[in-house]
This record gives C-alpha cells, sequence and structure tokens, in this order.
C-alpha cells in the first residue's frame, strides 16, 4: 500500500459528485491497489434496523451506529462476494468490537500480526483461510466529527509507514464525504424552497381570491373564539362543513395565529391524489423508486416540516391508505417510497371535510381510530344560510375584489339588491357568491350592477327574488329542513350538469358554473346518488 497509489485514488474521490460514486472510489480504489483481502468502510447513521440487526445486545442506546455503505475485496478461495453490504456487519454498535471503539473514541488501530486466535477476531476460519496478516482501521474524522471506519483487512504485514499514508487517506476522503453532503443538502434545501415557494405562490392567490374572513354575524364569531383558543396549541383540528364555506380560510387563520406561522402551511386536496400516487405524494419517492420517479422528491410532510399540514377533503382518503397516514401521525415518522432511511417530520395536522365522519365510521369506510386522532379539536364552520348577516358584507368585499381585478371603478350593491342576496338559500356558499358577485361585474361593464344569474333557480326570468308568500313562515325567518336541502342541492347540481352536457371538470364544466373544486362536486354526485348524463 504505497503512498503513490493512494494519491491517485485521492485525486479521483476528489473529483466525484455522487456518494455512492466516491463510496465505491475509496474501498475499490484500496483494494485494486493493494494486496488487502477486504476494504470495507462504515459510516455513521441513525439506527434503523434495530429489529433485526445481529448486534442489537451490544448497542447502548440505538438511536446511532456505524452502517456499512461500502465493501470491495477479493477472495482466496473465489467464491466470497465482497462488495455486498448486506452482511452480519452492514450494522455496528458505536463502542461495540474494533470499527465501533474506533468510531466511539477517534483512535486508529493497527494490529501488525493478526492470528485467529487473538480474543477480538469474530471469524478465525475466515483469517485463516484469506491469508489475513495485518488490519488497520482509520476514523473517517472532518472538524473533529468522526464520520465513519475506514477499515483494511491486510494480506501482507502493514508498517508504520503504511498506515500513515492510510491515515492521510481516510483524512481526504472525510474531506471529500462532508463536501459532498454539504453540496446534496444544498441541493435539498433549494428544491425544497423552490416547492414550498411554489405552494406558498398558489396560496396566496387562492387566499386573495377567496376574501379572508369577513363578517360579524354570532356564528362567524364562535368560530372566531374557536380560531383563537386552538390557535395556540399544537392539538390536531378537524374542520367540518358544507363545500364552500370556507374551511381552508378557517386552516389559514390557524396557521397565521400559531407559533408556526413563519413556516409555510402546505395544503393537500387528498380527493384530488390517484391512489397509486398517495404515498409518494404525501411522503416523497427516491430517485428510480417507480417509473417516472427521476430524481428525488420531497413529499407533503417533509415540505410542512415546523409548519402546519392541512388536509383538505381528508375523507376521502381510501380505506387502504388511512393505515399509512395514521402511522405517520402517531409517529411522526416516515421512509420515502424507494428508500429505507426513516425521516422525522414536526408537523401540526388541520384537516377538514364535508362529509359526515361518524357516519363514515359507522359504515366502515373511515378507521375510527384515525377519526379520533383527527378531531381533537372539531370546528363546525356554519353555511351561508345561517349568516345571513353576513351576506351583504361578503357581497360587497367581492364585488370590491372583482372591480379591482377588472381595472373598474368601484360599485355598490343597492339596498333591493343586498336584501334579495339575502333571501337567497346560497346551497354552494361563500363559493356561490363570489361566482354570482363576479358574473354581475363582468355582465355590467358600461351600466349598472345587474345581479340576473343565480345558479340554481334557471325556474324563473330574474334567478334573484323575494320567496313566495306560501313558503314564509308568519311567527319566524323562512327555513329548509335538511332533507328539502338536499333535494334543492341535487336539483341544483342537476341543473348544472344538464346545462354542461354532464361535464363536471374543467373550463365550461359544471363545477366551474357552480364555483366549487371539481374533486368536491364529484363527491357530492356520488353522495347524492346522481348521474352526469
Amino acid at each position: 500500500m504505497n503512498p503513490e497509489a493512494l494519491q491517485s485514488i485521492m485525486l479521483a474521490v476528489a473529483e466525484g459528485r455522487s456518494m455512492e460514486v466516491i463510496l465505491r472510489q475509496i474501498v475499490e480504489g484500496i483494494a485494486e491497489k493493494s494486496t488487502a483481502a477486504l476494504v470495507r468502510l462504515w459510516l455513521v447513521a441513525p439506527g434503523d434496523l434495530c429489529a433485526e440487526c445481529a448486534l442489537r445486545s451490544e448497542c447502548p442506546d440505538q438511536t446511532r451506529c456505524l452502517h456499512l455503505v461500502a465493501s470491495a475485496g477479493r477472495s482466496q478461495a473465489g467464491d466470497e462476494e465482497y462488495s455486498r453490504v448486506n452482511g452480519t456487519f452492514r450494522r455496528i454498535p458505536l463502542g461495540a468490537r474494533k470499527i465501533g471503539r474506533i468510531a466511539a473514541t477517534g483512535e486508529a488501530l493497527l494490529a501488525a500480526d493478526v492470528k485467529p486466535e487473538d480474543p477480538w477476531v469474530a471469524n478465525p476460519q475466515w483469517i485463516t483461510t484469506e491469508k489475513v496478516r495485518s488490519f488497520a482501521g482509520q476514523p473517517v474524522v472532518f472538524r473533529g466529527e468522526v464520520l465513519g471506519v475506514l477499515g483494511v483487512f491486510e494480506r501482507a504485514r502493514l508498517a508504520a509507514a503504511d498506515f500513515e499514508a492510510l491515515r492521510v487517506f481516510a483524512n481526504h476522503a472525510a474531506v471529500a464525504i462532508a463536501n459532498l453532503r454539504a453540496f446534496l443538502e444544498i441541493d435539498q434545501l433549494r428544491h425544497r424552497l423552490e416547492q414550498e415557494n411554489a405552494y406558498l405562490q398558489e396560496e396566496i392567490k387562492t387566499a386573495l381570491d377567496f376574501g379572508g374572513l369577513v363578517g360579524r354575524s354570532a356564528p362567524l364569531q364562535k368560530v372566531l373564539q374557536q380560531i383563537d383558543l386552538v390557535a395556540r396549541t399544537e392539538a390536531t383540528v378537524l374542520i367540518l362543513g358544507e363545500s364552500g364555506v370556507g374551511k381552508e380560510l378557517i386552516a389559514r387563520a390557524i396557521h397565521e395565529r400559531s407559533g408556526r406561522a413563519r413556516r409555510p402551511l402546505i395544503k393537500v386536496n387528498c380527493g384530488a391524489i390517484p391512489e397509486n400516487l398517495f404515498e409518494s405524494e404525501m411522503f416523497g419517492h427516491a430517485k428510480g423508486a417507480f417509473t417516472g420517479a427521476v430524481k428525488d422528491r420531497a413529499g407533503r410532510f417533509e415540505l410542512a416540516d415546523g409548519g402546519t399540514l392541512f388536509l383538505d377533503e381528508v375523507g376521502e382518503i381510501p380505506l387502504a391508505l388511512q393505515t399509512k397516514l395514521l402511522r405517520v401521525l402517531q409517529e411522526r415518522q416516515f421512509e420515502r417510497v424507494g428508500e429505507d432511511r426513516t425521516r422525522h417530520a414536526d408537523v401540526r395536522i388541520v384537516a377538514a371535510t364535508n362529509r359526515d365522519l361518524k357516519r363514515e365510521v359507522e359504515a366502515g369506510r373511515f378507521r375510527r381510530d384515525l377519526f379520533y386522532r383527527l378531531s381533537v379539536f372539531p370546528i363546525e364552520v356554519p353555511p351561508l344560510r345561517e349568516r345571513r348577516a353576513d351576506i351583504p358584507l361578503l357581497a360587497a368585499h367581492f364585488l370590491e375584489q372583482a372591480a379591482k381585478k377588472m381595472n373598474l371603478k368601484p360599485r355598490r350593491l343597492s339596498d333591493e339588491q343586498a336584501r334579495l342576496l339575502s333571501e337567497y338559500a346560497w346551497p354552494g356558499n361563500i363559493r356561490e357568491l363570489q361566482n354570482v358577485i363576479e358574473r354581475a361585474v363582468i355582465l355590467s361593464q358600461n351600466g349598472p350592477l345587474r345581479l340576473d344569474y343565480l345558479p340554481g333557480a334557471a325556474e324563473a326570468p330574474s334567478p334573484i327574488q323575494r320567496p313566495a308568500p306560501e313558503a314564509v313562515v308568519a311567527d319566524g325567518p323562512e327555513f329548509l329542513t335538511r332533507a328539502e336541502l338536499r333535494q334543492r342541492e341535487a336539483e341544483n347540481i342537476r341543473a348544472a350538469l344538464a346545462k354542461t352536457h354532464g361535464k363536471v371538470f374543467g373550463p365550461g364544466g359544471a363545477a366551474e358554473a357552480l364555483g366549487m373544486k371539481g374533486t368536491t362536486l364529484a363527491s357530492r354526485i356520488k353522495a347524492l346518488g346522481l348521474k352526469r348524463s
């Protein structure tokens, strides 16, 4: 093992741009340019295979250990495969055996005259068969931190000069490994920031489009009080309410009032993720994990680390995948698809659904334990028909917003228009109101504000009108039963489907006309037993 040979290996290692390539060059370079029987490199990493580790009983705390990451050599018998890294010593506890002690103390070890009967020899028969005469173990150290251990089993007797040359080589290898780790970490952070930026840009757009929490009605004030109570805690929140009531705005308000406000709020539309991509979307994947996985990708849990993860339409998650989600919620640990490294995420969960999850649990479509895990602090958002006092305020807000977006002069609602809006049932809730106001601004750019279109009231020449006298209750305000509301919603969706010839998604589809998400509309169609034709 001459210094010139090690120097040529150092140059090759220094030029490496892949961790796998660098580690392989270290061990293969020494094996090819020496009489070594076996060269191995272990790196310090978190414990991950404790349940099946052969040396578990020797491990002091099972939090960190040495991972075998590269191996090379030439067998005398010719039947040994020395490049594999999954044998008995693929994990070595810190402080255990000779390799573990080198890592724990940071002190090199030279056994210039190895004998099969030596007490530290784990396999005397192998020492004899491979004619091993010397062993050298060098800690791989960078800036005082032990990154791992380089071990060489030599058939020749190692001199002090060989041992010193190996120490210099180990130090160069440590610099190469540390530098590449830094480059990879910077690249991962850059990629993560790009993804976070894309999510945040979408969140900003959504927030501006939806207008924020506007209103002063008693039901809304109750919700705001609940937000203030729970925001400062780390409790999991389940937001319940019909489609279009503003559940996402409630989630954003909780996040912005919490101690996690400086970290991102990452939104996941659970109903829009295909079942076969759910794990990849939520937990990320490694390069080559499946067809199309051309590079490593962080999942939503990883992106939300330190922040809040908003699981919208959580009731849409397939039953088979609810178990995997429950495990992450309980342990805050996950693995990317195609990777065996366990990752940790400090994430607060806020979930939302328009389904009756208790009924879903009883029907066996939603796990009971996941329901209880999510519903630590439930918040029920009232529909717009129960917040009639807020309708004029919301309409005025959307009117001002639409005028700014179209560079038009500010518009105002007349008292009659405000009253007509307040008397409508709004099955599509706030989202439907926003769409109606925007259409009114578009239709009346060069004239007085016209409110002459309202989905679900096609039977009348003017969709916005006061209720018929017989529909008014003499001793109180107008109301509808749950069955009547369900029937009204079904009629409304049928009318939209008829107008769009059964098209649900995309431009010109029923979802766009109703002002709701396509996945939400699809779930309502299914729940109401409707057909698209």
